[in-house]
């Protein structure tokens, strides 16, 4: 029975991790007149850039694995991204070409408020 709740629970910091990379990005598409959720979405995405070029692990990805390894299943070895990115979508795809498209998805983002910022101080507000 503890090992179908690790499972579960191994399930819910999949699917937050999912939503976290929708977050990151989709967010600017929810933020366009909510200022503090174009705040905590830039945060965001420069924390996504430092989990992708620093050697740091990624929180969901260890919660996952942990919750994993207590439900008595196999943890994958590799980061979140390219386990289940590589296996659904990207199947040759390198892990250095992985990170640079989540980095390039996030500068993407950065420049959408770029032109946001631009537009508002051009038009006075």
């Amino acid at each position: 029975m503890l090992s179908n709740i690790y499972q579960s629970l191994a399930g819910v910091a999949f699917a937050v991790h999912l939503l976290w990379i929708l977050w990151v990005i989709l967010g600017c598409l929810w933020t366009l007149k909510r200022q503090l959720l174009r705040w905590f979405h830039i945060l965001s995405l420069l924390y996504a850039i430092m989990i992708e070029i620093l050697p740091w692990p990624c929180p969901l990805t260890i919660a996952e694995q942990w919750f994993r390894t207590r439900a008595g299943v196999t943890p994958y070895d590799e980061p979140f991204l390219i386990h289940y990115l590589r296996a659904l979508v990207y199947p040759d795809i390198s892990q250095e070409l992985l990170m640079w498209g989540g980095i390039g998805v996030c500068m993407f983002n950065l420049g959408v408020y770029g032109v946001r910022f631009r537009r508002r101080q051009s038009s006075g507000w």
